[in-house]
């Protein structure tokens, strides 16, 4: 199918699908790793909350699952770098 014809006033050309394929990359990369986060700070604040005793192991446990989450961001974002740069 022919994108143009649905589109008569926009020009598709390959430059324009790369970019907006590294844009969808990271923005749907960064959507889940964000969502992952505020839920895991939320309940940690909430754990906190009921037994502030635990801080130090809540608060370790917390750095690392928001690291790990982080992590995906980033590797989201090299993938939009190879895409708008290398293909």
């Amino acid at each position: 199918m022919d994108v143009s014809a649905l589109f008569p006033l926009l020009e598709f050309t390959d430059d324009s699908m790369r970019f907006m394929g590294a844009g969808l990359a990271i923005g749907l990369g960064g959507l889940g790793p964000a969502i992952s986060i505020g839920w895991l700070v939320s309940k940690a604040m909430e754990a906190l909350g009921r037994n502030p005793e635990a801080q130090p192991v809540i608060q370790t446990n917390m750095i690392l699952g928001i690291a790990f989450a982080e992590a995906i961001a980033i590797y989201a974002l090299v993938v939009a770098v190879m895409i708008g740069f290398v293909f």
